[in-house]
C-alpha cells in the first residue's frame, strides 16, 4: 500500500491542486466551520463498544450513529441460508454503550455496506440501498432510501414507509452516508467501470432535485472495501480482510480522500481491537460529543454467532 506523499499539514492541504481525471468541477461548496481540519489516522483508537450482540447472529455491515439521540444503528445480512442473495438485512437500533433497543427487517434492500441516519424531532431516519440485485451469491442496492425506525417492522422494496433516491441516473452498487457536521449525503456508487463518491447537499436529495457538490473517482488498489464516513471537505474509507484470510495484525487500512479534489490525502493500517478473533472490518460513522468529533470504525468477531465492536479516533490536524 502507498502512502501519499503529499504534505499533511493544513497548508499542505491547501496546496492541492483539482485533480482533472479524479474529480468534476461542480457547483462550489461553502465548508462549514464546524467541520475543519481532517482526523489523523495513525492516531491511537478508543473502544466505544467492546463485542456486543446484535440482534441476528450475523457479521454487523456497518452501522450510524444517531448523535441527537445517542444511539447507534447497525445492519447485517439477516439470520437464514439465501438473505445475502435475496439482499434481506437486519437492522439493529443499540445504545451508546451497546444494548439492544430493537430491530428491524429490510426484505431485498442488498447488502448494508454502509448506511446512513438523519435524526428529525424524536425520530430517526434511516439511508440505506434498496432494490437489491442479486450477483455472484449476494445483493447490491440500485436505488437509495429513507424511512423512520420503528421497532419490529419488516420493510419491503415495495413498502409505502420507503422513499426512494436515484441521485445519480443509471448508478448501480448505491450506498450513502450522511455527515452530520454539513447536513451532506455522500454516495458511492458504480458507473462506467469503477466506483465513485458523489456528495449532495440532503435537503436537495430530499426534495428531489439533487445538488451535487462533488464527484470523485475512489482510488484503485485500497483492498476489499469495508465503509466509509464524511467529515467536512474528506472521506474516509475502510479496506482489509478477516484474519482467516489476513492473519495478525492485519490488513485493515483507513484512506482520507479530499472529496474537494479526489487526491488520498492520508492513509495508515489500523490495529484497532488487534486482540478479537477473526476480527473484520465493517463500516464507519461519525459520533459527534460536546460538539467534538470522533472517527469511528466497525470490527466483526467471533467465531459462531458473531459480535460487534466500535471505535474511535479524536485528533485533527
Amino acid at each position: 500500500m502507498t502512502i501519499s506523499p503529499l504534505p499533511v499539514t493544513r497548508r499542505g492541504l491547501l496546496k492541492l491542486g483539482a485533480a482533472v481525471t479524479a474529480t468534476t468541477a461542480l457547483t462550489p461548496a461553502r465548508a462549514a466551520s464546524a467541520a475543519d481540519g481532517r482526523f489523523e489516522l495513525t492516531a491511537p483508537s478508543t473502544s466505544l463498544i467492546w463485542r456486543k450482540a446484535l440482534y441476528d447472529e450475523t457479521v454487523m455491515q456497518s452501522f450510524a450513529i444517531d448523535n441527537a439521540h445517542g444511539h447507534i444503528y447497525t445492519v447485517q445480512v439477516k439470520n437464514g441460508a439465501g438473505s445475502d442473495a435475496a439482499g434481506h438485512l437486519c437492522l439493529t437500533k443499540l445504545s451508546l454503550s451497546g444494548t439492544i433497543l430493537g430491530h428491524m427487517y429490510l426484505m431485498g434492500f442488498g447488502h448494508g455496506v454502509q448506511i446512513g441516519v438523519e435524526p428529525s424531532g424524536s425520530a430517526a431516519h434511516l439511508w440505506t440501498e434498496t432494490d437489491g440485485v442479486s450477483s455472484d451469491g449476494s445483493s447490491r442496492g440500485s436505488r437509495l432510501c429513507r424511512f423512520t425506525f420503528v421497532n419490529g417492522r419488516t420493510l419491503t422494496t415495495s413498502s409505502s414507509a420507503l422513499t426512494k433516491y436515484a441521485p445519480v441516473a443509471g448508478a448501480t452498487n448505491t450506498t450513502c452516508t450522511i455527515d452530520p457536521s454539513t447536513g451532506r449525503l455522500v454516495m458511492r456508487y458504480w458507473a462506467g467501470g469503477s466506483f465513485r463518491f458523489a456528495v449532495f447537499t440532503l435537503a436537495s436529495v430530499k426534495a428531489g432535485s439533487p445538488q451535487k457538490l462533488y464527484d470523485i473517482a475512489q482510488p484503485g488498489g485500497l483492498g476489499t472495501f469495508q465503509g466509509y464516513a464524511a467529515y467536512g471537505n474528506f472521506v474516509y474509507v475502510l479496506t482489509g480482510n478477516s484474519y482467516d484470510i489476513s492473519p495478525p495484525p492485519g490488513n485493515t487500512y483507513l484512506t482520507c480522500l479530499d472529496l474537494r479534489t479526489g487526491n488520498q490525502v492520508q492513509r495508515a493500517r489500523s490495529v484497532a481491537g488487534k486482540s478479537l478473533n477473526y476480527r473484520e472490518p465493517e463500516g464507519m460513522g461519525i459520533q459527534i460529543v460536546s460538539g467534538a468529533p470522533r472517527l469511528c470504525l466497525g470490527l466483526a468477531s467471533e467465531p459462531g454467532p458473531r459480535l460487534a465492536s466500535i471505535f474511535y479516533k479524536t485528533e485533527l490536524i
